[in-house]
C-alpha cells in the first residue's frame, strides 16, 4: 500500500511540474483574458478535454507505439528525462522553453494550439505519461490517467479563476513558483534519465 501511495504522488509531482497549472494560467490569462467569463470557460473546458485524449491515447497505446516503432521503455525514459531535463531548466532560469511555449498562431482555435498542444500536452507531458504507464502495466496506466484527469480538473479551475489567482501571486511568486516547478522538473528528468540507464548498463 505504501508503494501505491508513493507511485500516486510521484506521478501527481511529475505531472504537476511539467503542466505547472498556475504558470500556465498566466498564459491562459494571456491568450484568453479579455474573452467573457463564458466563453473563457468554454475554451478551458475544450483545451483541457482535449489534453486529457492526448495523453490517454499515448498512456493507452504506448506499448503498441514500442513496438511498431521498435523503441524500448529505456530509450523512452533516457529521452524523455532530457526532455523534461531541459524544460524544467528553462523554468528554473526564469524562462520558457521551446518545448513547452505558449507562442502560437492567433488565427487558430487556442483552445487547441497553442493551450492544449504544445503547453499542456507538450513532449515532455507525453513521455512523462508513456513513462508512467509504460513502467506500471495496467496499474500503472490506470494510476496515470486517474491523476492526470485530478490535474486536468485543477487546472481548468485555475483558469477559470485565472484573474484572481494572478492578482493574489503577482509577478514575483509566479516566478518563485516556475523556478520551483523547474527544480522538480530538473530532478524528475535526471531520476528518469539515471532509471534508463541503470537498466542499459544491467543489461549490458
Amino acid at each position: 500500500m505504501a508503494d501505491f501511495y508513493t507511485q500516486v504522488v510521484t506521478v501527481f509531482l511529475g505531472f504537476f511540474a511539467i503542466m505547472n497549472p498556475i504558470a500556465n494560467t498566466a498564459a491562459f490569462a494571456a491568450l484568453a483574458g479579455d474573452e467573457p467569463k463564458a466563453r473563457q470557460s468554454k475554451i478551458a473546458a475544450k483545451a483541457l478535454l482535449l489534453t486529457f485524449v492526448v495523453i490517454m491515447a499515448f498512456s493507452l497505446l504506448g506499448k503498441a507505439i514500442f513496438h511498431l516503432f521498435g523503441i524500448t521503455l529505456p530509450a523512452l525514459r533516457i529521452t524523455g528525462g532530457i526532455l523534461v531535463f531541459v524544460i524544467g531548466y528553462h523554468m528554473l532560469n526564469g524562462g520558457g522553453s521551446k518545448l513547452h511555449s505558449a507562442e502560437g498562431d492567433d488565427d487558430t482555435d487556442i483552445a487547441i494550439s497553442p493551450l492544449a498542444v504544445p503547453l499542456l500536452a507538450g513532449p515532455g507531458t507525453i513521455a512523462t505519461a508513456m513513462n508512467y504507464s509504460a513502467a506500471g502495466g495496467i496499474s500503472g496506466i490506470a494510476i496515470t490517467l486517474s491523476v492526470f484527469a485530478l490535474l486536468c480538473l485543477i487546472t481548468f479551475v485555475c483558469f477559470v479563476f485565472s484573474g484572481r489567482i494572478l492578482a493574489a501571486i503577482g509577478k514575483s511568486g509566479l516566478s518563485i513558483i516556475t523556478r520551483l516547478m523547474g527544480l522538480i522538473l530538473a530532478v524528475i528528468g535526471t531520476q528518469m534519465v539515471i532509471e534508463g540507464a541503470k537498466f542499459v548498463i544491467h543489461l549490458g
